[in-house]
C-alpha cells in the first residue's frame, strides 16, 4: 500500500521533526510533504507553494493562510494519508484519488496558541485571541476528518478530547535511548568541560527560555545544598545568571550549548535532574532516564507518565514551596538508576516505530 506522510515544517531540528523522521523510517517508501523544508536530514520532502513565497519560514506572519493552503494539495494517489501535526498539519487535502484515501493523525498537541493560550505566550494577545474565535472552529471541523487520531501522551489525548471532540489512542514519541545508553567518547575539549564539573549536581538542560523553568533547577539545588548545572542556550542566560548569583552564589555553572557527546556525559554524571515545565509528552526526563539518572517533573503534564514517583524521579506540585522541593530531590536521589534506565526502555524508538505500524495497518 502506498501512503503520503504529512508534516507542519521542517527545522533544522526539533522533537516534532524527530518523530517525523521516525515515520518515514518505518514507511520509506511513502511521499512526504510539508510546508517548507529547512532541513537535509529528510530530503527528498515535497513543499507547498508557501517555500516559494516571502513567507517561508515566518511562521506568525504564514499562519493566517496554512489551513488554505493545506486545503489546496496536488493531486495524488495514494492508499493513505498520516500527518504528523501541532497545528494545522491535520488540515491536509490532497486532489486526486488521494482526496478519498483515509487520513490519520499523529498529534503531537492541538495549536498550544489556539486552544490553551495560558501555556503559550504567542496565543496571550488580544489578537491571537480574536484570531482563535475564527479558528477553534475550523481547527475542530478538520479534526473530523481524520479515521482514527494517536496522541503523543494520555495529557494531549486528554486535550485533544476536550478541543477537538475525539478520542485518541497514545503512542508516545520516539526516544534515542540506546544511543543515551551508550557510554560517550569525549573529544579533548567535551573532555576538560566535563571534568571541570562537581561530582554532584543537580542538571538543568533545554533552551535557555522562560517557560523552560530552569530556574527551579537552580531552586531544588539551593534547598538540597547540591550544585546545579545548568546546559543548553538562550535568551534567558543573563536572567538566569543573575538569578543564580541571588539564589545560590558560586554553585551554579553553565555549561553552553554543548555536543551530544559531553550532554549524554552530563546527563550521566548528573545526580538528578530538574524538568520543571508543562510539556506535552517531555524527551528530556526519558532521555536522563536512559542515562540512569532520576528526574524532578511537573505533576501536571506530559512528563508524569514516563518518570515514576518514588522510582525513577519524583512529580513536583508545589515549585514553590522549599519543602515541597527538598522532599523531592531526596526521593529522587534515591532512586536506582538500573529502574530508570529500565524504564526508558519502554519509550525506545524501537517501541515507537513497531505501534505506528501497527497503528496505520489497523485503520486502512
Amino acid at each position: 500500500m502506498s501512503g503520503i506522510i504529512v508534516h507542519e515544517w521542517i527545522a533544522p531540528a526539533g522533537g516534532s521533526e524527530n518523530v517525523f523522521a521516525a515515520i518515514a523510517d518505518a514507511f520509506p517508501d511513502a511521499e512526504r510533504w510539508c510546508l517548507w523544508n529547512d532541513s537535509d536530514r529528510l530530503d527528498p520532502v515535497h513543499e507547498t507553494v508557501l517555500t516559494r513565497s516571502p513567507l517561508r519560514g515566518r511562521k506568525a506572519l504564514a499562519l493566517p493562510v496554512m489551513p488554505t493552503v493545506w486545503r489546496h494539495l496536488p493531486k495524488r494517489d495514494a492508499d493513505w494519508i498520516l500527518t504528523s501535526t501541532h497545528l494545522f498539519a491535520h488540515h491536509a487535502r490532497f486532489g486526486g484519488p488521494a482526496r478519498e484515501a483515509p487520513k490519520l493523525v499523529y498529534a503531537h498537541t492541538p495549536a498550544r496558541y489556539i486552544w490553551v493560550p495560558e501555556l503559550d505566550v504567542r496565543g496571550d494577545s488580544i489578537p491571537a485571541r480574536l484570531a482563535s474565535r475564527i479558528l477553534k472552529p475550523l481547527d475542530r471541523k478538520r479534526a473530523q476528518e481524520p479515521v482514527a487520531i494517536a496522541a503523543n501522551s494520555k495529557f494531549i489525548a486528554q486535550r485533544i478530547a476536550d478541543t477537538w471532540e475525539r478520542e485518541a489512542e497514545v503512542i508516545y514519541p520516539n526516544v534515542d535511548v540506546s544511543r543515551i545508553s551508550i557510554e560517550p567518547q569525549l573529544g579533548a575539549r567535551d573532555e576538560a568541560d566535563l571534568n571541570a564539573l562537581p561530582d554532584q549536581f543537580i542538571l538543568g538542560f533545554s533552551r535557555f527560555v522562560p517557560y523552560k523553568r530552569l530556574d527551579a533547577a537552580i531552586d531544588a539545588g539551593r534547598v538540597s545544598g547540591l550544585p546545579v548545572v545548568l546546559a543548553g542556550g538562550g535568551d534567558d542566560e543573563d536572567r538566569l545568571r543573575a538569578y543564580a548569583d541571588r539564589v545560590h552564589p558560586g554553585k551554579v555553572h553553565f555549561v553552553l550549548n554543548p555536543s551530544d557527546a559531553l550532554l549524554s556525559a552530563i546527563l550521566r554524571r548528573a545526580t538528578a535532574l530538574v524538568f520543571a515545565p508543562i510539556e506535552d509528552f517531555g524527551i528530556i526526563p526519558v532521555e536522563a532516564m536512559a542515562a540512569g539518572t532520576p528526574v524532578l517533573v511537573n505533576a501536571t503534564g506530559g512528563a508524569v507518565e514516563s518518570v515514576v514517583d518514588g522510582v525513577t524521579g519524583a512529580h513536583v506540585h508545589d515549585w514553590s514551596s522549599d519543602a515541597e522541593l527538598r522532599a523531592a530531590v531526596d526521593r529522587a536521589i534515591t532512586s536506582d538508576p538500573d529502574a530508570c534506565r529500565e524504564r526508558a526502555k519502554l519509550f525506545g524508538a524501537d517501541v515507537f516505530d513497531r505501534k505506528i505500524r501497527e497503528f496505520v495497518a489497523s485503520h486502512t
